[in-house]
C-alpha cells in the first residue's frame, strides 16, 4: 500500500484523536451468527468492536496501520483483541477463515484506486465463502462546500472526489458505481443511507453496503 493510501502519520497524530460515528442496522447484525468470527479492519481506537461486543458477539477482532489508536483500543477494551497492520492491507488470517468483515470509514481514508482493490481483495481473500462483507463509507456529497473542494484537487490526485482537509488528511468521497465496482466478487443484498458527522463534525451522507462473497 503507498504512503498516500496509508498516511501513517495522520493516523497516529491528529486522526489518533477523532470520533466517528457510523451506525450499524440491527437487522443487519441478526444475519451474522453470534458466535461468528468477525473482524474490523481499521478500527480506530475500537468503538465498533465494542458496539459489536456489546450486542453479544464474542469472536471479534480490530486491525488497524496506529499503533496510537490500537493502544487507545486496548486500553479502553482490553477483552477484544487488537492487532497492528504491519503491511497493509495484508492481514494474517487463513484464506476463508473469517465470517464477517466491517470496513466502516475506511475506504475514504485509501484515496487510490489501487489501494483500494488491493484493500478489497484481501478482504474477500480472509472471507469465507457466503461470509459478509458490511462496508459503510461515503459518496459524493452534494453541498457546495464538498463540490469546491473535489473541485479544487480534482486536478492534483487525478480523481473527482479526492481532497485534502485542513489538519492534513487527503481522504475521497466515491460514486456509487465505484463502490459496486470494487466488490466484483461480491453479491450486494442490502443498501441504505444515513446521515452521520465526518471526523472533522461536518453532516453527511453515508451509504452502507452488506455484501455477500462469492
Amino acid at each position: 500500500m503507498s504512503a498516500l493510501d496509508n498516511q501513517l502519520g495522520y493516523w497516529n497524530g491528529p486522526g489518533a484523536v477523532k470520533t466517528f460515528g457510523h451506525p450499524l442496522e440491527p437487522t443487519w447484525l441478526d444475519r451474522i451468527g453470534r458466535r461468528a468470527r468477525i473482524l474490523d479492519y481499521g478500527c480506530g481506537y475500537g468503538r465498533l468492536a465494542g458496539l459489536l461486543t456489546g450486542r453479544g458477539f464474542v469472536d471479534v477482532e480490530g486491525v488497524d496501520v496506529a499503533p496510537n489508536l490500537i493502544s487507545h483500543a486496548r486500553e479502553m477494551r482490553p477483552s477484544t483483541r487488537f492487532e497492528v497492520l504491519d503491511s497493509p492491507p495484508r492481514l494474517r488470517h487463513d484464506d476463508q477463515s473469517i465470517d464477517a468483515v466491517f470496513l466502516f470509514a475506511v475506504l475514504t481514508c485509501v484515496p487510490t484506486d489501487d489501494g483500494q482493490r488491493d484493500l478489497v481483495a484481501e478482504l474477500r481473500r480472509v472471507l469465507r465463502p457466503r461470509g459478509l462483507l458490511y462496508l459503510s463509507d461515503l459518496c459524493l456529497q452534494d453541498d457546495q462546500r464538498n463540490r469546491d473542494r473535489y473541485q479544487d484537487f480534482a486536478a492534483k490526485y487525478g480523481t473527482y472526489g479526492i481532497f485534502e482537509t485542513g489538519d492534513g488528511a487527503v481522504c475521497r468521497h466515491h460514486t456509487k458505481e465505484w463502490l459496486h465496482t470494487l466488490l466484483t466478487g461480491f453479491d450486494t443484498t442490502a443498501t441504505r443511507e444515513v446521515r452521520v458527522d465526518t471526523m472533522n463534525g461536518h453532516p453527511v451522507v453515508a451509504t452502507q453496503l452488506l455484501a455477500t462473497r462469492t
